[in-house]
């Protein structure tokens, strides 16, 4: 009984593994930057933008 020979096999599953990992990396990246990390920034630059209009207000140097 001959054995089928597994040349390749090994090749493809890592190049499968390491692209499926670099894909799933790659969009788990861009969803944290895009659903936390901007959103997060918008809300503190905000919050300070606030805080430095109240103090310009409070002291006559509005915009």
């Amino acid at each position: 009984m001959a054995v089928k020979p597994i040349t390749g096999m090994l090749r493809r599953a890592v190049v499968l593994d390491i692209t499926v990992a670099a894909g799933l990396g790659v969009t788990g990246g861009y969803a944290w930057w895009y659903g936390y990390h901007v959103p997060a920034v918008r809300h503190r630059d905000a919050f300070y933008q606030k805080i430095e209009d109240e103090r310009a207000n409070a002291i006559g140097q509005s915009k």
